[in-house]
């Protein structure tokens, strides 16, 4: 039975948190760059836009570029997941481990707040590699360990 470790609730909630913020932010500058008549009064002298108003008055667009920029990294880590078959790990559906080549799991810093465990293996090149599994980016990784653990041994 394979075990999977999706990707982390807090991490995608915290994105979400960015995007609200930086909407805020951007409807407050968009109200004082164009919508606010005491505010655009305040920083005109002659006729001419300080720096304020010139700021409010771009910072909009470039903030809603960063809200669409923050959305599609959302949209593509939603389905990254780590998943732990019967012969061999995947990461994200790019990188398969088999068992067979893991020669070590570096598991110190794992218990550890924000947890991680080292993988290292060698590559169909025969090239030691080595993959590193955060706490941070993935829930359920304990029990992807304990299937690792199981395998290996």
């Amino acid at each position: 039975m394979a075990i999977e470790a999706p990707v982390s609730k807090v991490r995608l909630y915290n994105l979400k948190i960015y995007i609200v913020g930086i909407l805020l932010i951007g409807g407050w500058f968009t109200y004082d760059g164009y919508l606010s008549k005491s505010f655009i009064e305040k920083h005109t002298k002659n006729g001419v836009a300080d720096s304020s108003l010139i700021f409010n008055k771009n910072a909009p667009p470039v903030l809603l570029a960063a809200v669409i920029a923050i959305g599609i990294y959302m949209a593509i880590i939603r389905t990254k997941k780590v998943i732990a078959e019967d012969n061999q790990l995947t990461i994200n559906g790019k990188i398969s481990i088999p068992y067979s080549s893991i020669q070590k799991i570096d598991k110190t810093h794992f218990n550890t707040k924000g947890g991680f465990f080292l993988i290292s293996y060698k590559s169909e090149q025969n090239e030691e590699k080595q993959v590193k599994l955060s706490d941070k980016k993935y829930d359920n990784l304990s029990a992807v360990l304990d299937k690792l653990v199981e395998k290996i041994s």
